[in-house]
């Protein structure tokens, strides 16, 4: 039995069902940070990642320093995940031997200009040889700090929450998927009349936007922590969409010992997402619930404080918040509830980088 026959959160399971504990773990494995208590005036929370070349992003779809800035971004999105405050980061970095240093000096450009957003200090990490591998990986370890009793965690939903999103899940998958699939043609082609038509190309500014979203998501790390000053009894649980919205649900079901129902015709899909699903002639509900990368942040909100949460966050950062549906039982498992009224089960089709 190989890896690649295994589901991450399985494995994940698997290595670290042994591991001891401490009065001082507050929380360990399972969900977006690690919880410590110092005995300080506030709690240190801690979270790593890795991009790989090749799997995560490559040199012929995105630069250097969007490379870099996604590296740290996807760490920042972590913190923001359970309403924290960035800190300290250490920057570890396989390189294969032929690597080219003014492309490293660009991802490193990257990694500074996002650890500079969010007020963050890169104070380390390591270099090594990649050996025979020719993919470079740069893994990041981020610490960053919570109030106590202000620490959102995925495991609090209650049914009768709504469940909320921000921003535009969907885009970063559209965005990859013009990476992948470019409609540009280098030769004119013929209509049914005979007639030359122009080569195809995505339209701008939509192809624009949804590139940005996967190439640099924005970690939405101030609407975490309003989020979280709010408290855990308002904002009932909280993660960030990574491996797309159908997975990282389920996340917060399991946790929390609850279902869902997503309304499908709740969800925001930007006016940029369903311009590129027209000329992809791709569903963009797939993007939506299964793509992944989003960097946004899921959360169920206890009922009578749903306008106070939306008017907070939206008015305080600009950032748009949809309530997308309601939390269940667990025996109603996951739902999808279509405009026509009619349910379906939630396919999960969520990214599993053991196999892919």
């Amino acid at each position: 039995m190989h890896v690649s026959s295994q589901d991450e959160f399985a494995l994940i399971a698997r290595l670290t069902r042994s591991l001891a504990s401490h009065s001082d773990v507050l929380l360990g494995v399972g969900d977006d940070c690690a919880v410590l208590d110092l005995n300080a005036d506030t709690l240190l929370l801690a979270t790593c990642d890795s991009q790989v070349e090749g799997v995560h992003f490559t040199l012929q779809t995105a630069s250097p320093e969007e490379i870099g800035r996604k590296a740290l971004a996807v760490n920042l999105s972590d913190i923001a995940a359970m309403g924290g405050t960035p800190r300290f980061a250490l920057v570890s970095l396989i390189l294969p031997s032929h690597f080219s240093l003014p492309t490293l000096d660009g991802i490193y450009a990257g990694l500074q200009r996002e650890a500079e957003l969010f007020s963050t200090l890169i104070v380390g990490g390591n270099v090594s040889g990649a050996g025979k591998s020719a993919q470079l990986a740069i893994d990041i370890t981020l610490l960053g700090t919570a109030d106590r009793g202000h620490v959102l965690t995925r495991s609090g939903a209650h049914i009768g929450d709504v469940l909320c999103v921000t921003g535009h899940p969907g885009d970063s998958a559209a965005g990859l998927h013009t990476l992948l699939h470019p409609l540009a043609s280098s030769e004119p082609a013929l209509d049914a009349a005979g007639e030359t038509k122009p080569p195809l190309a995505y339209s701008e500014p939509a192809l624009s936007t949804v590139r940005t979203a996967h190439r640099t998501p924005h970690p939405r790390v101030r609407e975490g922590q309003l989020l979280a000053q709010l408290g855990p009894e308002i904002v009932t649980s909280l993660l960030d969409i990574s491996d797309g919205l159908s997975g990282d649900l389920v996340h917060i079901c399991e946790r929390s010992h609850v279902g869902a129902r997503v309304e499908v015709a709740a969800l925001p899909f930007s006016p940029s997402i369903l311009t590129i699903a027209v000329e992809a002639q791709y569903d963009p509900l797939l993007w939506t619930l299964h793509g992944g990368e989003d960097y946004e942040l899921l959360f169920t909100v206890s009922p009578a404080h749903l306008q106070h949460v939306r008017d907070l966050i939206q008015n305080t950062t600009g950032t748009p918040v949809t309530p997308i549906g309601t939390i269940l039982p667990a025996s109603d498992g996951l739902q999808l509830l279509f405009p026509d009224n009619h349910i379906e089960p939630m396919p999960v089709k969520s990214w599993n980088h053991l196999a892919q």
